[in-house]
């Protein structure tokens, strides 16, 4: 029988998994950067690949995004099955013995991970129920998806989860817990403890320690702790929204989709296939207010548009005012002071426009502002080539491109962390692109597994 504690957290779809890390773990070999990472940059894949060279490592369980369109992707997935197998010791010519992998630690996992940035920010590795996840727009699911998700790159990733024999998350799930009880209190009950491990990451990947989550006390005050936040998050109907996706959103959907799929396979309800590992989903919960989880906003640049029709657009349809100010110092100062103000830069002639638009929208800016831009691309312009838009990180690269022709840049406010979950609830899912949690090298390194399919 569970007790009395994981009876607790599996009503709100979270459990205690079989945690499986490597026997004498390297932290500077094993770990390896989310395979959605650097899809432009082999060079960065391939400095991954010398640190790890003829090491144990997540890189040869993974099939890193950069590859995903290569005309051996089947090869290199047959490879990383073979690869877990043999991790896992069961390669029917290895020996029982021969795998990398110590005996499963049935335990959360509390963690600390400083970046190269200085930040530091705090984690609990747990397993979720994916009964409880829904990415569909407006779902009233404990589990929800903070931006759209796109269908068409489901099926790509099911052919990398189906039939895995290891799970590997790159999953981080925001939970709205202002007073820290469930991360940070975790934290303070096993950092007494000897650590799981402890060291410096690849690639400029900064340091990360884990500590196990096992005894009672410290599964007690989890279940304590997520059973007042439940409470806290419950709305009018009685639905709770517990958690929202912040990283790996299209993961964890493949995940759902991989679990659906066996389910009906096996001609069997959920309540059937309690049990079944593929069911759930190992991530990482991190509180959205910690200081370590900076939401940096991406920015927008719409290329071949009439700035002035652009922005009287955007003013009439948000109900803004426009207005020019002198500098982009000045223009990028008042932009991130603001929650609800966007500025715009752009080219006419010999010299350089820099417009604020403040508005009095409600919740995230990116929510109201991004289904005005569509609309305004969706627009008739079959006198000369139409509008493209790109998304941008950091507002010097926006006020670069906004000072060639024909490109308008556009400066996003910074996002609201206490409006978030609110904004989700009542307009759903964000648009795709609206969001960054923190730099490229800050993303989820892939540390901990577990076992999947048999």
């Amino acid at each position: 029988m569970k007790n009395h504690c994981e009876k607790k957290l599996n009503s709100f779809g979270i459990g205690v998994p079989e945690i499986l890390l490597p026997k004498n773990i390297d932290v500077g070999t094993w770990p390896v950067i989310a395979c959605d990472q650097y899809t432009q940059d082999a060079d960065y894949w391939s400095r991954a690949e010398a640190c790890a060279a003829g090491k144990p490592s997540t890189l040869n369980l993974i099939l890193p995004e950069v590859y995903l369109n290569s005309p051996d992707k089947a090869r290199k997935i047959a490879e990383i099955r073979r690869t877990m197998a043999d991790y896992l010791g069961g390669l029917p010519d290895c020996h029982p013995d021969s795998g990398i992998f110590d005996a499963p630690r049935k335990c959360m996992v509390y963690l600390e991970r400083k970046t190269a940035f200085g930040r530091t920010r705090k984690g609990l590795v747990a397993q979720i129920d994916l009964e409880t996840y829904e990415w569909k727009p407006f779902s009233r699911a404990n589990i929800r998806a903070t931006e759209a998700t796109i269908v068409e790159r489901i099926p790509p990733r099911m052919e990398i989860r189906r039939g895995a024999p290891l799970e590997l998350p790159h999953i981080m799930l925001l939970v709205n817990d202002k007073n820290n009880l469930l991360v940070g209190r975790t934290g303070s009950l096993v950092k007494n403890n000897s650590p799981l491990y402890n060291g410096e990451l690849m690639c400029n990947g900064g340091h990360i320690t884990g500590w196990a989550v096992e005894d009672d006390t410290a599964l007690d005050s989890v279940a304590d702790a997520v059973a007042k936040i439940a409470q806290e998050n419950q709305a009018d109907d009685g639905s709770v929204f517990l958690f929202a996706v912040g990283d790996g959103n299209h993961s964890l959907a493949t995940a759902k989709a991989v679990w659906d799929e066996f389910k009906a396979q096996q001609k069997k309800s959920a309540e059937e296939l309690t049990d079944c590992p593929v069911r759930y989903a190992l991530v990482e919960i991190v509180s959205i207010y910690d200081d370590g989880l900076t939401f940096e906003p991406i920015h927008r640049v719409i290329f071949n548009a009439s700035a002035e029709t652009l922005i009287n657009h955007l003013a009439q349809k948000l109900g803004g005012t426009a207005s020019q100010v002198q500098s982009s110092a000045e223009l990028e100062n008042l932009v991130k002071s603001s929650r609800t103000d966007f500025g715009f830069t752009y080219k006419t002639g010999e010299s350089q426009k820099y417009v604020l638009l403040r508005t009095k929208i409600d919740g995230l800016a990116v929510s109201h502002l991004q289904p005005e831009i569509d609309a305004f691309l969706q627009g008739d312009f079959s006198d000369g080539p139409a509008p493209e838009i790109d998304y941008i990180h950091g507002s010097d690269e926006v006020l670069r491109l906004g000072s060639r022709d024909n490109a308008v840049g556009i400066l996003l406010p910074p996002i609201a962390k206490d409006s978030f979950f609110e904004t989700i609830t009542v307009r759903g899912p964000l648009p795709r692109k609206s969001f960054s949690m923190g730099e490229a090298d800050e993303k989820r390194f892939y540390l901990e597994c577990r076992r999947l399919f048999s």
